[in-house]
């Protein structure tokens, strides 16, 4: 995807790991907040995912600092879960514990084998993630823009991956498809037809914030100051659509 070898998003900052040596995991947490590991690959950590999610959480009123989101990122181009647990970074990062909860994606996973492994790789993960008294989500994402007929598929496998491990799943292309049947023209693929756009992106964010803190996404800000000093902003038009958009996905086929 990217030429990139890791990206790792530690709780004291981002952290762009140029070709970092594979034992180097998510640091300590230094920011007060529930402790979150997001494990994927380019579609978690472009436009900085994590961050948008923490973001947002900060925006909600009356949230005491240890109700906010603390997230970490152990993210590389091209990893599906079972390549993760080849390279053990992700394991490590789990195996260090105090996590609340840990979100697992690898690509679309359509096709009869790769949902089988992407099944068979997140019992595997599950079993780490409690040993340490965390709790596994899904985070279910869309096909290449080439193969939308599978978004249906797509939401399946991660449903059935959810569903074997008693996890979480946060509907994200669901919600891409809520999203266009409200706004047809939005642009949420990137030019690539793989990655999402800042908008993919923003919405995705949704649908994991407020699933995270069990929260409306409806009225959550258009504009936002990431840690780091990043800044992303949405049209309120768009952002009011993915906003509703989010929260349907989330009614029809989140899993808390």
């Amino acid at each position: 995807m990217f030429s990139r070898t890791v990206r790792l998003l530690a709780l004291v900052g981002l952290l762009g790991c140029l070709g970092a040596d594979p034992g180097v995991g998510p640091e300590p947490a230094t920011r007060e907040g529930r402790p979150i590991l997001f494990i994927g690959n380019s579609l978690t950590y472009v436009n900085d995912l994590p961050l948008i999610v923490e973001a947002l959480a900060d925006s909600v009123p009356g949230l005491t600092p240890a109700e906010r989101l603390a997230p970490a990122m152990a993210a590389f181009p091209d990893y599906a879960l079972e390549d993760h647990w080849a390279n053990g970074t992700a394991v490590r990062a789990i195996d260090q514990g105090k996590w609340n909860v840990v979100i697992l994606q690898q690509g679309s996973s359509a096709l009869d084998e790769s949902r089988v492994n992407l099944r068979e790789w997140t019992k595997k993960f599950d079993e780490r993630i409690r040993a340490v008294g965390a709790r596994t989500a899904m985070y279910a994402v869309w096909p290449l823009a080439t193969r939308q007929f599978d978004f249906e598929r797509v939401n399946e496998s991660y449903t059935l991956a959810a569903t074997d491990v008693n996890g979480m799943l946060f509907p994200v292309g669901e919600a891409w498809l809520a999203a266009w049947r409200r706004k047809p023209n939005l642009e949420l693929y990137a030019p690539d037809g793989l990655h999402p756009s800042v908008r993919g992106s923003y919405i995705g964010a949704l649908v994991i914030a407020s699933m995270l803190l069990d929260r409306s996404p409806i009225g959550m800000p258009a504009r936002l100051t990431l840690r780091g000093g990043g800044t992303l902003t949405i049209p309120p038009e768009d952002a009011a659509v993915l906003q509703e958009a989010a929260s349907e996905a989330i009614a029809q086929f989140g899993r808390r």
